[in-house]
């Protein structure tokens, strides 16, 4: 997964070492040298895993979706925003800080009349 752009739709594989990134940041972070450019660039669609090819210079609209499943790829990357929370804030992610204030019974639940049981017995 790429902590750059949340919502991935493909993988790139960079001409200069043939190893697969989500985003030229996530190669700058890994490799040791600059991303080489080439205008043939190689996909792998996330969706169906298929790999296809792409010439840059000759990119249309139609050239946007998958060839193999037709996965929209060419979207609005979804960037990280640095927030500050606290912890426990979110229930869904901890919920030991939830406070159970629901209040003890007075006597405990049954079928029977208790207070007129021991007048029914013997």
């Amino acid at each position: 997964m790429c902590k750059h752009v949340l919502n991935a739709q493909v993988s790139i594989r960079s001409p200069c070492c043939k190893k697969w990134f989500d985003c030229a940041e996530c190669h700058a972070e890994t490799a040791d040298h600059p991303l080489l450019q080439r205008t043939e660039m190689v996909f792998a669609c996330k969706k169906c895993k298929k790999a296809f090819r792409k010439e840059a210079d000759e990119f249309e609209e139609s050239d946007e979706y998958c060839p193999h499943c037709d996965n929209h790829f060419v979207i609005d990357a979804l960037t990280p925003k640095p927030r500050l929370e606290v912890e426990g804030e979110d229930v869904r992610i901890d919920a030991r800080m939830l406070k159970d204030e629901r209040l003890p019974e007075e006597q405990p639940r049954t079928i029977f009349d208790v207070k007129e049981a021991p007048n029914k017995l013997g």
